[in-house]
């Protein structure tokens, strides 16, 4: 019975990742009480709480079998328009927000229009359109950043709603909530990860395949587009490099949280987990006073150890299935 219950946990993407947090936060206390401190917990909860819409957008991506190199670019582009159109346009911010969500729900359906309709592959759509949102950005900025944030703006990215619990935390759970109902008992979440999974048996099942591939890259530029505003909050500033840094974390959370690079198996909790992880290696580096690169050497070692535990468990349940048979 143990046995049983120990593989049945082990199956699941979020058990590894949130073992390995709880295993984390543990030993770093320890070795610097600090970390436990309410400013502390704020603030990685407030990173946390903007990687983990980043990490979502992508998500969504790898969940129909492809990937979003124009996340940050995107998230970027967002932010300059959010802050631009309160600071030279004097746009209330409620109604800015609403023009970002826009702005990031358009541009990211003409990316998957483009894929769907072209069959051009996605790395090399979305690395052209990285480069027309960077572009658009440098040329609205000139480089310079926008510094016109409203109070309201910076008080919700710096306060906390109660103790060390930041108000950005908030649409981050929003989010994680909306996209796990999409793939769990929504049409087009199933027919996201059905295509992702196998896209000859998708078409032959009547799915629309166009349809939903553009529906995938507008998810995503949503996504983009709220966790750039979210930065500029945190921020309080309209930095024109914001999202230059999303490439590497938006694939790591998803994959250290089982999501399969191939499409056709996401984990929304599996990838909190890969973000937690993330932000705690990130932190610790700060509070131990380690050299920033290193972050980079242990990022790519966690993507290359997720990608092993999850051809294993692809190779284990193939292996149980011919069993079966």
């Amino acid at each position: 019975m143990r046995q049983s219950l120990a593989i049945r946990l082990l199956d699941n993407d979020w058990a590894g990742p949130g073992l390995i947090s709880l295993m984390a936060i543990a030993v770093i206390s320890i070795l610097q009480p600090a970390f436990l401190s309410p400013f502390n917990i704020l603030v990685l909860l407030s990173a946390i709480a903007v990687n983990m819409v980043v990490a979502l957008g992508q998500l969504v991506i790898i969940g129909v079998g492809q990937m979003n190199l124009a996340l940050g670019a995107l998230g970027g582009l967002v932010a300059i328009c959010f802050v631009g159109a309160i600071e030279v346009l004097g746009v209330p911010a409620p109604l800015a927000i609403v023009l970002g969500l826009l702005i990031g729900i358009v541009a990211g359906m003409a990316n998957g229009v483009i894929i769907a309709r072209t069959g051009i592959s996605a790395f090399i759509i979305t690395l052209a359109s990285l480069q027309i949102f960077k572009g658009i950005n440098l040329g609205i900025t000139k480089a310079q950043p926008f510094y016109g944030v409203p109070d309201s703006v910076k008080q919700f990215g710096n306060t906390a709603v109660f103790g060390s619990i930041p108000w950005l935390i908030l649409p981050a759970v929003l989010g994680a909530f909306c996209l796990w109902y999409l793939f769990r008992h929504l049409r087009i979440g199933r027919y996201i990860l059905a295509l992702g999974g196998n896209r000859q048996a998708a078409e032959l099942s009547g799915i629309d395949t166009t349809g939903t591939v553009i529906w995938a890259h507008a998810l995503s530029g949503l996504f983009a587009a709220a966790a750039g505003m979210m930065l500029v909050a945190r921020l309080q500033i309209g930095q024109p490099t914001i999202g230059d840094d999303w490439l590497i974390s938006s694939f790591a959370a998803p994959v250290i949280g089982g999501a399969s690079l191939s499409g056709g198996h996401v984990s929304v909790a599996g990838t909190f987990f890969g973000v937690v992880i993330i932000a705690i290696i990130t932190q610790a580096l700060v509070l131990f006073s380690i050299d920033p690169f290193v972050v980079q050497i242990v990022l790519g070692g966690l993507i290359l150890w997720a990608v092993g535990i999850n051809r294993f468990r692809e190779w284990r349940l193939s292996k149980l299935a011919i069993q079966g048979a």
